[in-house]
């Protein structure tokens, strides 16, 4: 009963539960065709549904043939990450590696049979996807093979080095997140759904991928550690506490949200370059692809924002939230709605004594001045009394069968990938 006493607390995510379960859901994840296509693209779509439920919903629902070679991207970075995060192979080999991944996409029959990751299928099976890689257009196999090269570049660089300075960290963010941005930038325009500037823009693009990063780090910041990985830049954290792992102490928890909000803000400073790039994007598919992490992001950070619960535990949106998000997040006038509603929530929870208060003061009003609210503002909290009533009803009738609605909504809220 627990689960229905928070509902009751938002009718209105039990209404948008409801109407993203009778079908609001397709609005934006339309169902994709899969026996028209051949056993290679087949087998593709099954590694990518079984190595991101998060993000293969939305890749599934993008136009035409942009869909695969988004959904390749995809699998040829997964097998890369796969090949940075396993332990058991040595620098000595991971490295070159690393280095050289970008070649295996022109050999068919490259594989590695020796990892021991979750997600080793995708390097086990590497010559079915780099088969498919090769049946791509020439436009999008060069975008794939230069961002797959350049991040296993920069992901080899920092095997053996961690992050020390904000410049560092943006460092880091890029090669892990915003080169996918750029790379999915430019596949975009390549596919000629979005203008060609979509992919010059790499500065945005970069931005992109570092917003979302940024989010995952800071909101992962107690797994990270229980996992032995740092990624808080030193710089920051090394003014509140001598060691990373002490902002997790109870006695130290007014220093670490102190920190926490500092990087918070940090990560604040790229929404303008968010709404800037989502109000170029002319596709449907492709601004709903882009658009629904982008809102995922900062509500969870609004929910991190002077947040205890990041040093003790998961700090992670409401499901209805998160549906509510995903449906809402169609058109640029309803994301910047949206931007707008997160940051005066962060702003009515800055406080006064904070260090970095007036940062973030400044980047918020940076962010409503791009982001002022006009009609989906108010379209998004006010629903009809009868419609709530009767959502209220049927969940109370049925909220053991709502509590188990949508894995991949709630993995939406807690992916880290980007």
């Amino acid at each position: 009963m627990e689960l229905l006493r928070k509902w009751l607390g938002h009718p209105e995510d039990i209404y948008n539960l409801l109407r993203f379960k009778m079908g609001g859901y397709r609005a934006v994840m339309p169902r994709m065709d899969t026996d028209s296509l051949g056993c290679g693209l087949r087998t593709c779509y099954r590694y990518l549904n079984q190595t991101s439920r998060s993000f293969a919903a939305v890749i599934q629902a993008l136009d035409g043939e942009l869909r695969h070679a988004v959904c390749i991207f995809y699998l040829v970075l997964r097998a890369l990450d796969t090949v940075e995060d396993d332990m058991s192979i040595p620098l000595d080999v991971k490295v070159p590696m690393l280095h050289e991944f970008h070649s295996h996409l022109y050999q068919p029959d490259w594989k590695y049979t020796e990892s021991k990751e979750k997600d080793r299928q995708v390097l086990e099976d590497f010559p079915t996807i780099s088969m498919e890689f090769r049946n791509l257009s020439k436009v999008y196999q060069d975008v794939i093979s230069d961002i797959c090269h350049k991040m296993g570049v920069g992901m080899a660089e920092f095997l053996e080095k961690k992050v020390d300075s904000q410049y560092e960290w943006d460092k880091y963010c890029h090669y892990v997140a915003g080169l996918v941005g750029i790379g999915l930038s430019r596949l975009f325009s390549a596919s000629e759904l979005e203008d060609s500037i979509v992919g010059q823009d790499t500065d945005l693009a970069n931005s992109m991928g570092l917003f979302l990063q940024k989010t995952n780090i800071i909101r992962d910041y107690l797994e990270d550690q229980l996992e032995g990985r740092e990624f808080w830049p030193r710089e920051v954290w090394s003014r509140y506490a001598k060691k990373l792992s002490d902002l997790a102490k109870p006695e130290n928890i007014d220093v670490a949200v102190q920190c926490l909000n500092e990087l918070i803000t940090n990560a604040l400073h790229h929404v303008p370059d968010v709404l800037t790039y989502l109000s170029r994007l002319r596709n449907q598919s492709v601004f709903n692809f882009c658009a629904i992490p982008q809102v995922m992001a900062i509500a969870t950070l609004a929910a991190c924002y002077n947040n205890q619960q990041v040093f003790r535990g998961v700090v992670k949106i409401r499901k209805g939230q998160a549906v509510t998000l995903m449906m809402d997040a169609t058109n640029i006038q309803a994301v910047k709605a949206i931007m707008y509603q997160y940051v005066e929530e962060i702003y009515q929870k800055i406080p006064s004594t904070d260090p970095s208060s007036n940062k973030t003061q400044q980047v918020i009003a940076s962010i409503r001045a791009m982001s002022l609210p006009g009609g989906p503002m108010a379209s998004r909290h006010h629903y009809s009394p009868i419609y709530v009533s009767c959502a209220m009803l049927l969940a109370a009738l049925s909220w053991q069968y709502l509590s188990t609605l949508s894995k991949a909504t709630e993995e939406y809220v807690q992916a880290g990938e980007n």
